[in-house]
């Protein structure tokens, strides 16, 4: 099963600890998390399920797509970009 981790800017303000859950996509291992924590996919995802301008998902330090496939012991990390100054 993969594991899901996020940013920890994103953790200041969700509830976001890392979780390893069925999966065979990338979008699909999303979808799990999100049913267990739903306020973290209008973060990560916009109201069309597509992934947000400014979010970056990488798999095993890759960059990845919602529908990339994962396996066992993959690391889904998700990243959301700071702007400022």
């Amino acid at each position: 099963m993969p594991t899901v981790s996020f940013t920890p800017a994103l953790r200041r303000f969700l509830a976001a600890p890392p979780a390893t859950v069925e999966g065979a996509t990338v979008g699909a291992a999303l979808a799990a998390v999100f049913a267990e924590r739903p306020g973290l996919r209008g973060y990560i995802l916009d109201d069309q399920g597509t992934v947000r301008r400014h979010v970056a998902i990488y798999v095993n330090g890759a960059p990845a797509r919602l529908g990339d496939p994962v396996g066992g012991g993959d690391e889904i990390f998700v990243f959301q970009a700071l702007t400022g100054g």
